[in-house]
């Protein structure tokens, strides 16, 4: 109950931090349009006296109350509909804004990786429509609960015994109540399956794969898999909309048969003389509404449970993300050094990535002195992508931990640890913006056109300038319409560039930046880096690491580690490493033998 509670309470702070008068004015116009509809039957039964009394005052106040509340019906339709569109746009641009403040805050790459979570997150994006106004159903509700009021109370007034009615249309409610719960399930269930339907449409669609769907004679395939799989999640659908029709036909008949037994007790009364034939109109006029409001009591109880649970997940993720912002929150916050004297240790340190049982670290010792040039070598899943994880605290060590100048890192702000590194991924990003900008987002604090070209020239890679229609103000990417598509090579070195903006960084890892460059140009690159390493180790001690898998690159390092199944098995220098004939000198020999 108390998650429930914080969930409604969720809803109601979204709409009003989005837009505040207009929340307001959502309840009030729905409650007034909602409730306007019952309330014309006092009109129709005092109209229907006066007519067969022949009190033309009496009809005239019925015309005039019918009127009125149909103006009024009509006024708050119109008023909730301006309403409502405003503030699910606000809603929309207030929601957006969060979450991705929160999927990019969040310091880890946990729920990036993990498919649980990824579930989690596809739910979120797909139930973007609930989320859009989360305060829709809960004044939707509140209306529909004020017009089952005022009809309780228009049958009590000409019968106590006729305020049982409703509760023949409570099956209504309930079915399809039931039916949309039903429906939430079946979508949840799907999650997975329709993650796959949308790969299967990129693979398709995505120029990332066209090559290989054109040269494998993909199409066919595709094409035949995802309609094997669209078929199977149609057929649940289909088989939960027939469930769904028939115990709504039996809820609805239930329904007739209380609204038949109401019409006959009245006709009855009348004729009796205990009840008048406005009083007929009366029951005959709610009756025939009180079906259709019960169903939509059902579908908005409904739409407000189904936002719930789309706001439950935004609350798990706004707690997931408070959670990781929390666990990495220093109690006795610590300074980083401006100069790195001893280095980072490694000590003891173990690491298997959450929810799994595989370790993929084990007891790391490992020392990168102050200053030094350190190249990470080893088969691929050794081990060295989990290193620069850790280093760039990605992911927490699982034991152990690691010092930087005999800081444990675990003391130092996330966020102050990240100011003093840069970093090159051989999964770099493609930032579709101006060329200059997704350079300068290295380092968002100097993004002058001199401070690129600089960063440009760090890298050894001014020349991609040139190379580009407008220079540094082109638009990159197909996706705009002046934009322009580069190759991926030149994708890299502009990704070289951003690695090159920060100053001053402590740390400079390069994880595979040349992947997409040809040999002598990495080669021509690292000795580059080779020399800035050395100019940042003499200001401030900075250390570079580099993983590459050509040794012709590698062996210019100052300490060349060995990485295999999570253990550093060799360290040393590359003179001293061949010498020892183990692993690195049998890779080195069987690349060396490549190029001969």
């Amino acid at each position: 109950m108390r998650n429930a509670l914080r969930t409604v309470a969720l809803m109601v702070r979204i709409s009003w931090r989005a837009d505040a008068v207009r929340s307001l004015f959502a309840v009030v116009t729905a409650v007034g349009q909602m409730a306007s509809l019952p309330l014309r039957a006092i009109g129709l039964r005092t109209l229907t006296d006066g007519f067969i009394r022949g009190d033309t005052g009496e009809a005239l106040r019925g015309v005039a109350v019918v009127l009125a509340l149909t103006a009024t019906n009509r006024l708050m339709v119109h008023a909730s509909l301006n309403v409502r569109l405003r503030l699910r746009e606000n809603t929309q641009l207030y929601l957006d804004s969060h979450i991705m403040g929160m999927t990019a805050g969040i310091p880890g790459l946990e729920h990036h990786e993990r498919p649980e979570y990824l579930n989690e997150v596809e739910l979120i994006r797909n139930e973007r429509g609930y989320l859009a106004n989360p305060f829709n159903p809960i004044s939707w509700t509140l209306a529909s609960l004020a017009q089952g009021v005022s009809t309780v109370a228009l049958l009590a007034g000409v019968d106590p015994r006729l305020a049982l009615l409703p509760l023949f249309g409570g099956a209504t409610a309930w079915a399809t109540g039931r039916g949309e719960n039903r429906l939430i399930a079946l979508i949840d269930a799907q999650a997975e399956d329709n993650r796959i339907l949308r790969h299967h449409y990129e693979l398709a669609t995505l120029p990332t794969s066209a090559k290989e769907v054109r040269v494998f004679g993909l199409t066919d395939e595709l094409l035949s898999r995802r309609r094997r799989l669209f078929d199977r999640l149609e057929g649940q659908r289909r088989a939960l909309s027939r469930e769904r029709v028939a115990i709504s036909s039996a809820a609805w008949t239930m329904f007739a048969a209380g609204y038949v037994a109401a019409l006959a007790f009245t006709a009855r009364a009348v004729t009796r003389g205990e009840a008048t034939v406005g009083d007929a109109v009366l029951i005959l006029t709610i009756g025939s509404q009180l079906d259709q409001q019960l169903a939509e009591l059902g579908e908005n109880v409904a739409w407000f449970v189904r936002t719930h649970r789309a706001v439950r997940r935004l609350r798990w993720f706004s707690d997931y993300a408070e959670a990781s912002h929390a666990a990495l929150e220093p109690t006795e916050p610590a300074r980083l050094p401006d100069e790195l004297r001893d280095g980072i240790r490694f000590e003891h340190v173990a690491f298997g990535y959450p929810a799994t049982e595989t370790t993929v670290l084990r007891d790391v010792d490992l020392h990168l002195p102050a200053g030094s040039t350190v190249a990470i070598v080893g088969e691929n899943g050794a081990g060295k992508t989990t290193l620069i994880k850790l280093l760039c605290r990605f992911y927490e060590p699982t034991e152990g931990r690691i010092l930087v100048d005999g800081v444990d890192l675990r003391a130092v702000h996330v966020d102050e640890w990240r100011q003093r590194i840069t970093a090159g991924f051989q999964d770099f990003a493609m930032f579709q913006l101006l060329a200059r900008e997704t350079v300068s987002v290295g380092d968002v604090t100097n993004d002058t056109e001199a401070a690129v070209l600089r960063a440009l020239e760090r890298a050894t890679t001014p020349e991609v300038v040139d190379q580009l229609p407008n220079g540094l103000a082109t638009q990159l990417g197909r996706d705009f319409d002046t934009g322009v598509e580069i190759s991926l090579g030149q994708w890299q070195k502009l990704a070289l560039g951003r690695a090159m903006m920060r100053p001053d960084p402590l740390l400079a890892i390069l994880d595979e930046p040349t992947a997409s460059l040809d040999a002598p140009t990495e080669h021509r690159l690292f000795e580059r880096f080779h020399g800035e390493a050395r100019a940042a180790a003499r200001a401030r001690g900075a250390i570079t690491i580099l993983i590459s898998h050509r040794f012709s690159t590698v062996r210019m390092a100052d300490l060349i580690l060995v990485v295999d199944d999570g253990r550093i098995i060799e360290a040393g220098d590359h003179a001293s490493l061949i010498a020892r004939r183990g692993l690195y000198a049998e890779l080195y020999e069987l690349q060396a033998r490549a190029y001969r």
